[in-house]
């Protein structure tokens, strides 16, 4: 009984009432909901917003009453009956309401994007609806940027969003169309993830009727493009070129290494950058402020939020520009605070706080950007390889340990230090590839964590040692000649042969050698071919 009593408290109606009607209609909840619409006058409404009046009462329920199987009424049923006040209630509801359930009943419902998902995550409410509302990426985004101008000529190019996660990507793309003309464009949303090729054809043939029928165009967005294979992306070729359809691509990898080239020359690729802390400063108190999207939307009953400063301050320096991280640990703190609350009074109003220790606790560990197999792998090791080449130490055990907390393999690095060891110190310190070999096989036995010192040992000493590329131009210098070189193939002069057998040396193979053990000054005997005599490759003194 008890929690039938709570499901029409929950409608609004007091908790006498709602005892009255379980025992006058046998606890059936709900014939006592309809008794009270037809006897009370509407529940009164809190403080707090008026939950939406439905016009039908299984409305609030998954299921209806056995015995009451009575066909829905029409429009027209309804307006008698309210013509002879047999529904006095209702007509108070609409007024208190705001004609809710009569426009409930007249309009269409809203389109979905219209409105706000409750259980959606508050990076998802929180969606820019237009590219008024987009924070950041202004070299995109300004007056007389290439998106600007297309969207105030009503003319959208095929574009390739290329940034990292949490940058607007999807978000930008959504806001091109809203801020166009709905009759100008439609807007279809995939992603690789969970799409194949028969997706985007069922979606070409529909913009292609589309187009003839409405002259409207479909706008294809897809998401994560990249995990497309060649063979797929072929299939957006001939449709962006007859101009059926126009697609916007998102990607977090390079579109270099990612995309074919006929798809990047059919496209312009527009780079986003992370966004900087005053950028994710504005959206985190976006959310705060807005009561229809925001924080406050999840916070059901209560009446007031805030986050301090110092916790929105910390937010936008720790989320490396990823604007879905802030808004979603700025979710969780919230909801962080709302467990530790206590409402002391009823009739007291509650007061959310979030503090910086309910944001730390909401990121826990930070996030690491980092991919193994994708470019950041290459960004960090180029910026390992050209510290130690600056000599600078500490930048160079700072790279290095961003590897490592990203989880990259140690023996990778090993490798690429015995490289630098021959490379960039060469001659200069003999020393450095004896240090790079041994701390390869000193990884290889003890493996991580342990091997981060020996890594971050090498490391230093490569740094600190002294610096020659002589060895590396000289053999950069041979190569080249030998490939360009006339004399390539030049034979090797007989003086520098070996001559095993009698017949090798009747052909005069090792005539005219001289021994320098034997002969100190032997300076004179020539060993490049001809061609190269007194070519310079070594760069010593």
């Amino acid at each position: 009984m008890e929690s039938k009593i709570e499901q029409l408290v929950s409608m609004g109606f007091s908790n006498d009432s709602a005892a009255e009607a379980l025992d006058f209609t046998g606890g059936d909840v709900v014939k006592a909901t309809d008794w009270l619409l037809q006897t009370q006058n509407p529940p009164p409404f809190s403080a707090t917003p008026p939950p939406v009046i439905q016009p039908k009462i299984n409305r609030f329920f998954g299921f209806q009453s056995k015995k009451d199987q009575t066909p829905p009424r029409s429009q027209q049923e309804i307006e008698v009956d309210e013509s002879t006040h047999l529904l006095p209630h209702r007509e108070k509801r609409r007024k208190l309401s705001g004609n809710q359930e009569n426009q409930n009943i007249q309009k269409p419902p809203p389109e979905a994007s219209e409105l706000p998902v409750p259980h959606a995550p508050l990076s998802e409410r929180m969606r820019p609806r237009v590219l008024g509302e987009v924070v950041g990426q202004d070299h995109l985004l300004a007056r007389d940027s290439l998106l600007s101008s297309a969207i105030e000529c009503g003319r959208l190019p095929s574009i390739i969003l290329w940034g990292p996660p949490g940058t607007g990507k999807t978000s930008i793309a959504r806001a091109i169309v809203s801020s166009c003309s709905s009759t100008l464009y439609r807007f279809v949303s995939l992603s690789a993830v969970n799409c194949g090729v028969k997706d985007v054809r069922d979606t070409v043939d529909e913009a292609k009727k589309l187009k003839l029928k409405a002259n409207k165009r479909t706008v294809l967005f897809l998401d994560e493009v990249h995990r497309f294979n060649k063979a797929q992306q072929d299939s957006f070729l001939p449709v962006i070129e007859d101009g059926s359809i126009v697609f916007v691509g998102a990607t977090t990898e390079n579109p270099s290494f990612h995309l074919i080239t006929p798809l990047l020359s059919r496209c312009r690729v527009l780079t986003l950058h992370p966004l900087k802390p005053c950028d994710l400063t504005m959206l985190l108190n976006r959310a705060v402020m807005d009561m229809d999207r925001g924080l406050a939307m999840n916070l059901k009953g209560m009446v007031k939020i805030e986050v301090n400063g110092e916790a929105i301050d910390f937010l936008a320096l720790h989320c490396d520009g990823d604007a879905r991280v802030a808004l979603n640990a700025l979710e969780i703190s919230a909801t962080t605070a709302t467990a530790r609350s206590k409402k002391s009074d009823l009739d007291e109003e509650l007061k959310i706080v979030v503090t910086i220790n309910d944001v730390k606790e909401s990121l826990q560990s930070k996030h690491l950007a980092y991919d193994r197999a994708g470019e950041e792998h290459y960004n960090l090791i180029s910026a390992l390889h050209k510290s130690m080449r600056g000599s600078d130490a500490d930048a160079s055990i700072y790279w290095l340990a961003r590897m490592l907390e990203g989880g990259e393999e140690p023996l990778y690095i090993a490798r690429r230090l015995i490289r630098f060891a021959c490379e960039d110190v060469g001659l200069a310190d003999p020393q450095a590839l004896t240090q790079a070999v041994s701390c390869y096989q000193g990884c290889h036995f003890i493996g991580m964590p342990e091997c981060n010192v020996i890594l971050g040992q090498c490391v230093s000493y490569l740094a600190l040692a002294p610096k020659s590329v002589s060895v590396y131009r000289a053999i950069e210098t041979a190569q080249k000649v030998v490939k360009e070189s006339v004399g390539q193939n030049e034979r090797v002069p007989l003086h520098l042969r070996n001559a095993p057998t009698n017949l090798m040396k009747n052909h005069g193979y090792g005539k005219g050698y001289i021994y320098p053990p034997d002969n100190p000054n032997s300076s004179q005997q020539t060993y490049l071919p001809p061609s190269l005599q007194g070519y310079k490759f070594l760069d010593w003194p």
